[in-house]
Formats: structure tokens, C-alpha cells, sequence
């Protein structure tokens, strides 16, 4: 990999998501080697996906060059690369690009979309995990409307018109609300001769209520301003197969529609090497202990979504969110600087900080530690904090523009085809 010789120890980090930039920085200036690992050569800013896939934002608004995040850094050094193994024995990660050895080995790999084992709803379903399958997903749904305008069968133009959202977590419920909004202000204008009022939005969710983890009023009240966008949501009910025109379920529902979006959950993105069951639990993600620290190994340690610590506090594992990813981060670079030196590291604390979705326009919920409100206020407070951890001045601006000019003018400027995604389906509906 042309990683230069250096008497620093080499901390190799997998993976530059919330948790990986947030160690990397962490180490940057310290006496240490740090070669930072990743398929991408961008860091992604995952929680406004849903708007690169309704035209919101274009993907550069939510991408930011991972080289260019700590370009001021001597000691580190990226490489564009797919993690494919870790040999734990030999300290080697074994990549596409070559061999590297490591004295300290992070994984910070994050998550994928969950399935839980249906194949043919993987193979026919969108999924919103990335920036290309949110512009796979945008140009899906924009292609639906322009195949509905040469239908003459009413069944197959409803089918493209109709849209089924499995999981009415953050992404779910914030997705959904974005299509609503687009459906009200600006199909009518972009299709005048396609009834876009036949358009539906469902939201599947097999739980009892949507935004699952935040309080019951803000669950309670995400329901009231999905509902009154025309938002169809179905609780208690399971999605069991999509062949990607008829949506089954555990009841008698059934949906026709030519777009499914799966956001029912994540897990893990393990490596192999580190993917034994003596490692992997609960969401397939990796057993570590308080500091961090994979079971069994003093130099191998992980952090963020692929991460799984159990406290009393989260038996079942923090959360698998920006905030738990980005204070690991920071922690572990404190602790392996201690272990460097040979001293105690220090157990791994999270502050929770709140939780938040937007429904769309002037509609928000917001859950922090002492406050719950929601409404507009929770929107202008979902929107500064949201624009605080982008990173880049230019995002900021240019994310800040972008809704300022989509508020004033009930418009979406970037519902652009710019690489088409055709799917075969296996008959007409």
C-alpha cells in the first residue's frame, strides 16, 4: 500500500464513517501512524440520505472528501480500499489493494441494511443505506411517474404511483413525510396530465407505533402529522415477501406497487476474521467490552454501529445513531494514547444527547434529556443541528440555501435522472 515505515505505533482504522473520523481526528496530531481504510473516498452524512433520494439535496451537499478532512495531518494517510479479511494472528488487515500489518486494529465498518434472511425482498426491494442507492432510489421514483404518463392500464399506473416504506423508525417516518410533500406541491405542477392525487404512501411498521424509542408523544404526534400529510400507516403488520410487484404480509393486506423501500433495519457489517461466533451478537454486530475492546485481543478494538457494549443502562447496545458512533470515536483515541503510554484506559460513558426526526415542512419531533416538544420550534431545532455536524463550511451554505430556497419556493430542484435505474419485473400488474 506504500504506507511508510515509522517508529509511531500504526493504528489502522476500518472505516471512515462517524466513529472512524471521529478516532482519526482524535489521533491525528498525536504520535502515532494512523492509515485510515474505506471503500469510499468520502465521508457521508447518512442522516439526510432521504433527501438526496426525494430531490432535496444533490449527494456532494452530504459528501465530504475524506482526504480533505484531515489533509492538515502528517501522520496519516488514507487508502481507497475493500477490507476483505483480518488476520488477527499475523496483525494483517488483507484488503483489494494489498496486505497491511497493524499494531492497533479498529474496526469501524458500521452497518448495512437488515433483511433478516428474505432474499427475494433484497432482490427486488430499495434500499437507502448509501449515496448511490439513494440516487438509485431517486431516479426509481422519477421514473415511475414518467412510466405511469404511458400506461393505459389504471392497475399499473397505480402500482408506480404507490409507494410501500417497510419501518417507521427516523428513516421511515422522515422519508415518507418527504414523499407526502412532494406529492402535495410538486407532481401536480411537473405531470398536469397524471392525477397524482391517486398517488399513495404507505408506511409498514410491525411494531405498535412508529419513531420506536423516543417518547410516546413524539411517536404520537409524528402519527398525527403523517396522517394529516395522507400518509397511510399500517402498525402491528409485518412485511413477509415483495416479488417486486405484490407486497404479502402476516395479515389479509396485500399492496401492488412497483417501489418498495426497506428501512426495517440494520446490522452489523462485520469482516471476516472477526466474524466467528465467539465475537458476533445480538444485530451481528461485535461483542466489546467497556473499553472498546474486541473479546479476546488487547490491540483489536471496535466502535460505532458494529459495535455492540452492554450496559445496564443498554442492555441491548447503544443505539446504532451518529451520537454514540461520534463519542466512541473520541474516546477510544483517548484511550489508545493511555495504552500507548501505559496507562489504565478509561471505561466508555454515553451521554445521551436526545433523539429527533422531521416530518417535513415546519413539522418536527424532538426529544432531549429534560425538554420534548415539537412542531415548528422542533424543526428550526432539527435543522441547526443537523447543518452544526455536517462537515465542511460549503456543505453548510450550500445545505442551508438548498432549504431556505425549497421553503420559500415549495420546490425541489435537484428530482434530476442522472443515471437511470431500470428494474425487469416479472409481469405487468
Amino acid at each position: 500500500m506504500n504506507i511508510p515505515r515509522t517508529s509511531f505505533p500504526r493504528v489502522v482504522i476500518i472505516g471512515g464513517g462517524f466513529a472512524g473520523v471521529s478516532l482519526a481526528k482524535k489521533l491525528s496530531k498525536q504520535e502515532v501512524q494512523v492509515v485510515l481504510l474505506d471503500k469510499h473516498n468520502y465521508h457521508t452524512f447518512q442522516p439526510l440520505l432521504y433527501q438526496v433520494s426525494t430531490g432535496g439535496l444533490e449527494p456532494d451537499s452530504i459528501a465530504y472528501p475524506i482526504r480533505k478532512i484531515l489533509k492538515d495531518f502528517p501522520n496519516f494517510h488514507f487508502r481507497l480500499a475493500n477490507v476483505e479479511e483480518i488476520n488477527t494472528e499475523a496483525k494483517k488487515v488483507i484488503t483489494d489493494i494489498g496486505t497491511l500489518k497493524f499494531d492497533y486494529l479498529v474496526v469501524a465498518s458500521g452497518s448495512k441494511t437488515n433483511y433478516f434472511g428474505n432474499t427475494e425482498i433484497e432482490k427486488n426491494s430499495m434500499a437507502m443505506k448509501t449515496i448511490p442507492q439513494s440516487l438509485n432510489l431517486r431516479s426509481l421514483i422519477l421514473e415511475n411517474f414518467e412510466d405511469a404518463l404511458l400506461t393505459s392500464d389504471l392497475n399499473e399506473r397505480n402500482a408506480l404511483m404507490n409507494f410501500v416504506i417497510v419501518g417507521g423508525g427516523p428513516t421511515g417516518v422522515e422519508l415518507a413525510g418527504a414523499l407526502a410533500e412532494i406529492k402535495k406541491g410538486i407532481l401536480p405542477k411537473d405531470y398536469p396530465d397524471l392525477d397524482t392525487r391517486m398517488a399513495q404512501i404507505h408506511i409498514i411498521q410491525s411494531g405498535d407505533c412508529v419513531l420506536k424509542g423516543m417518547s410516546d408523544k413524539a411517536s404520537a404526534k409524528a402519527e398525527d402529522f403523517l396522517e394529516k400529510l395522507g400518509v397511510h400507516i399500517w402498525k402491528n403488520v409485518r412485511v413477509t415477501n415483495y416479488d417486486g410487484k405484490t407486497v404479502t404480509t402476516n395479515s389479509d393486506l396485500t399492496f401492488e406497487t412497483a417501489t418498495l423501500i426497506w428501512a426495517a433495519g440494520v446490522k452489523g457489517a462485520t469482516i471476516k476474521g472477526l466474524d466467528a461466533s465467539e465475537f458476533i451478537t445480538r444485530g451481528n454486530r461485535i461483542l466489546v467490552n467497556e473499553f472498546n475492546q474486541v473479546k479476546g485481543f488487547n490491540h483489536i478494538f471496535a466502535v460505532g454501529d458494529v459495535a455492540f457494549m452492554e450496559t445496564v443502562e443498554h442492555p441491548e447496545g447503544f443505539p446504532m445513531m451518529a451520537q454514540p458512533a461520534i463519542q466512541q470515536g473520541k474516546q477510544l483515541g483517548e484511550n489508545l494514547l493511555r495504552l500507548i503510554e501505559g496507562k489504565s484506559m478509561k471505561p466508555f460513558e454515553y451521554k445521551d444527547k436526545g433523539a429527533m426526526a422531521t416530518i417535513g415542512r415546519n413539522k418536527a419531533v424532538v426529544d432531549l434529556p429534560k425538554f420534548k416538544f415539537q412542531g415548528i420550534i422542533a424543526w428550526y431545532v432539527w435543522m441547526f443541528v443537523h447543518l452544526f455536524f455536517l462537515i465542511g463550511f460549503r456543505n453548510r451554505m450550500v445545505v442551508f440555501i438548498n432549504w431556505v430556497y425549497n421553503y420559500v419556493r415549495f420546490d425541489r430542484e435537484a428530482r434530476l435522472i442522472i443515471t437511470p435505474f431500470k428494474r425487469t419485473l416479472k409481469s405487468k400488474f
